[in-house]
């Protein structure tokens, strides 16, 4: 095996990779090797068959992509154990250059890390973040996590002696047609509806208000304008409703008892100080999250970088996904949006490539003042932040460690050494 290197554009690297005749014909009886199984020949056995009847046969680049699978892995991993000094982001794009009884050669074209021509990024000059808590702010916030552990501890009674009204949990079957036929998804049994949640079709729940435990009656509805299933949109429907049982809920009062078996306080006055001491570092924390970013963007800003396509592309890919996830969880599809938007996943994109350059660069600068720096995590200070999570679960130290996977172990160490930066950065840098 022979290869070249040069530079290209966009931080990569370009790789000549030359094999000579015997070193591709091993590949080609390697490639043999794995696939003559699936191969079936008249007068031979299921792989029996030799190699140059099934070339002959299914021509003879049969074996081709196979061996450049098992070939471009095994020799591009021997050039990378070379070129200890390349920081490889990916796998390369591959094509074909030559081939000829002498051998074969591929250009391999590899994205690597890019050299950071860094800034000023330290005595510089950022205004403090004003912060402050209000008197209404903490109101809310007490009172939110007040009827928090009053909703968890709250229970349901069966309603008896009266009609269904607005509050009420109704447990309901029904069974919805259009036209006199059934629809997908419009039939259910044992349904614990809350009646005035507007959950269901405008029409239905007022629908049910009035009805007794034990009652059926058909409701009539008209499904939206702008309804997701097409198929029903604006038309008239038939639900045929029976209610099994009336449930209101019944939300407690709270007490320091119910503080203490719902949290982490132990009386009344100790939670709304609790609260809004948690209140006041969360607004502090903010405040310093915003400092510390003016100062990574005042860096950025003064750095010159050339920022590899491979990275961008690999930003808007985490983005799509963060979005694709929220959107599971409100129980939208990622094609039903793209239809309702008017955009195509392209735009979308095309939308995110700016802020994802800017978060790249971001990165490859606070990696670049981490490698110059020389900021890194002890083992003493990695098992100190094992121990806490250890001491939480009941768990030894060794054995929590022997628990964790490579990737929850460097997100860890991750988390020391940035915070380590930002320590650095306020330390070396004017804040007021």
């Amino acid at each position: 095996m022979k290869y070249t290197k040069k530079a290209s554009a966009k931080s990569t690297v370009t790789f000549t990779l030359k094999l000579d005749s015997a070193e591709w014909a091993a590949a080609i009886e390697k490639a043999y090797q794995k696939t003559k199984g699936k191969y079936s020949v008249p007068g031979f056995r299921k792989g029996k068959v030799p190699k140059k009847v099934i070339e002959q046969m299914y021509g003879e680049g049969v074996f081709f992509e196979e061996a450049v699978n098992i070939a471009l892995p095994e020799y591009y991993g021997q050039i990378l154990d070379k070129e200890t000094d390349l920081f490889v982001l990916g796998a390369p794009d591959v094509s074909l250059k030559d081939m000829n009884e002498k051998g074969i050669s591929f250009e391999l074209v590899t994205p690597v890390k890019p050299e950071v021509n860094l800034g000023a990024y330290t005595g510089m000059k950022i205004e403090k973040e004003a912060y402050n808590v209000t008197a209404e702010e903490e109101t809310e916030a007490v009172e939110r996590e007040k009827n928090a552990i009053c909703e968890r501890n709250s229970t349901y009674e069966e309603v008896e002696g009266r009609a269904a009204k607005e509050g009420d949990t109704a447990n309901i079957d029904y069974s919805g047609s259009v036209d006199g036929v059934k629809f997908e998804g419009g039939t259910a049994t044992g349904y614990d509806l809350v009646l005035g949640s507007h959950s269901f079709i405008p029409g239905f729940e007022e629908g049910v208000v009035g009805m007794n435990v034990g009652e059926s009656k058909d409701i009539t509805v008209k499904f939206p304008e702008e309804y997701h299933a097409k198929e029903l949109a604006g038309k008239d429907a038939v639900f045929a409703v029976t209610v099994n049982a009336l449930k209101v809920k019944v939300v407690p009062a709270l007490t320091d008892d119910l503080v203490k078996d719902g949290s982490e306080y132990q009386t009344v006055a100790e939670l709304e100080e609790g609260v809004k001491k948690s209140l006041a570092e969360t607004k502090e924390r903010n405040a310093k999250m915003q400092e510390e970013n003016k100062l990574i963007d005042k860096i950025t800003e003064a750095t010159t970088v050339e920022i590899p396509e491979i990275l961008v592309e690999r930003q808007i890919d985490n983005m799509v996904r963060d979005m694709e996830y929220r959107m599971m969880y409100s129980g939208i599809k990622m094609d039903d949006y793209l239809k309702y938007a008017g955009t195509t996943m392209e735009d979308l994109r095309k939308n995110y490539r700016e802020n994802a350059e800017k978060q790249v660069k971001s990165q490859l600068v606070v990696d670049a003042i981490l490698e110059k720096e020389a900021l890194k995590a002890t083992e003493e200070e990695m098992d100190a932040k094992f121990a806490e999570t250890a001491e939480k679960q009941g768990k030894s130290l060794e054995d929590y460690k022997k628990s964790l996977s490579d990737y929850q172990k460097e997100y860890v160490e991750r988390e020391i050494v940035i915070s380590k930066l930002f320590d650095f950065l306020r330390a070396n840098n004017d804040i007021s």
